[in-house]
């Protein structure tokens, strides 16, 4: 219907054009005198008349005869590139789902490969957006994305009804986080000072070959447009990011190398050496007592015994083991009182 309604318009409008005839005076009837009413009125059935006969014309003549519209001006269009985007897309979706079905039901690697061809575009996305929330190169973030591609492909079941996309991503965006986690620092900086860094290590690079020399750090601050404090802090906080070890040597001594471990005081052992040192003239000082007075001193005050126990031990009475007691600390008190003296001078 639609096609004999255009050969009509089409026969129509070519019958018109090759007429002798011309509807001129209709179009600049302004400029002439106005026609009565029954001029104007046989006109109007003077075109209908020619309107029927053009459509008596088309009905006798044959398919030869019929002129239809060129192709820029038919209504049917060829599909947009948008439409024909997204069939390119539904084609690949289908693919991909095959691809993934055949992994499923027999695992090859050949199969994995082409899985992460065909999805490598998720990866390379996920890795565009994180670029910009870290200072790790894009290049590293891609290679860790592929891992957590290859575990996606490895896990997913494609009988459960979800997209590959929406499984994939998770994970590939997980490997690339555990990255940053692991290989960030124990001490955090801010992000100010991180990215301030980075750009003053490139610059320190363009002025040495600019000026031949190593720059300074005004030079390098006034080149990041900042202060010289701020450039400053950046550096001391770049550099005290990772733990120094306490095995690293940070002194020699003739051939003996010093570690920093060793030049830090540690109060438990210096407390452990004060003791030991005390032990060893006690003991020193015990050593120059009578027989029975060290005996006594020991059973009362190191081993913590009754006098009457200590008294029996000893062989003597509880009396006598309290002179003993008397007599031996002012003895101990009399020689390590020098020892005393001159350890506070």
């Amino acid at each position: 219907m639609m096609a004999t309604q255009s050969a009509v318009y089409s026969y129509q409008f070519t019958r018109e054009i090759s007429s002798p005839r011309s509807d001129l005076g209709d179009c600049i009837g302004g400029t002439q005198s106005r026609r009565s009413g029954k001029e104007a009125g046989a006109s109007r059935q003077h075109g209908m008349t020619r309107q029927k006969a053009a459509e008596t014309d088309l009905q006798l003549a044959p398919e030869s005869q019929i002129k239809f519209l060129p192709k820029a001006q038919r209504t049917a269009t060829e599909p947009s590139p948008a439409a024909r985007q997204g069939c390119e897309q539904g084609e690949w979706d289908t693919k991909g789902m095959e691809l993934l079905m055949a992994y499923h039901q027999n695992p090859s690697v050949s199969l994995r490969n082409q899985l992460v061809k065909l999805h490598a575009g998720l990866v390379r996305k996920v890795a565009h957006r994180i670029r910009y929330q870290c200072t790790e190169p894009y290049e590293d973030l891609e290679q860790i994305g592929f891992i957590g591609l290859i575990r996606a492909i490895e896990r997913f079941n494609p009988t459960q009804g979800c997209a590959f996309s929406s499984f994939a991503i998770p994970y590939i965006r997980g490997e690339m986080l555990h990255f940053l986690r692991d290989k960030s620092s124990i001490v955090k900086i801010p992000r100010r000072w991180q990215e301030l860094h980075i750009e003053g290590e490139k610059v320190q690079k363009q002025l040495t070959q600019k000026l031949g020399r190593t720059p300074k750090d005004a030079e390098i601050a006034q080149a990041l447009e900042v202060s010289l404090q701020e450039w400053r802090d950046s550096k001391l906080a770049a550099q005290n990011r990772q733990p120094l070890s306490l095995d690293a040597t940070v002194a020699r001594q003739l051939d003996y190398p010093v570690s920093l471990g060793e030049t830090l005081p540690d109060t438990r052992y210096q407390a452990f050496q004060h003791l030991e040192e005390d032990r060893q003239q006690l003991q020193d000082a015990l050593s120059q007592l009578e027989t029975k007075t060290r005996a006594a001193i020991e059973c009362v005050f190191l081993r913590e015994l009754p006098r009457k126990e200590a008294a029996k031990q000893i062989g003597v009475s509880p009396m006598t083991v309290t002179r003993h007691l008397q007599k031996g600390v002012d003895q101990l008190v009399t020689m390590l009182q020098p020892q005393t003296a001159g350890l506070a001078g």
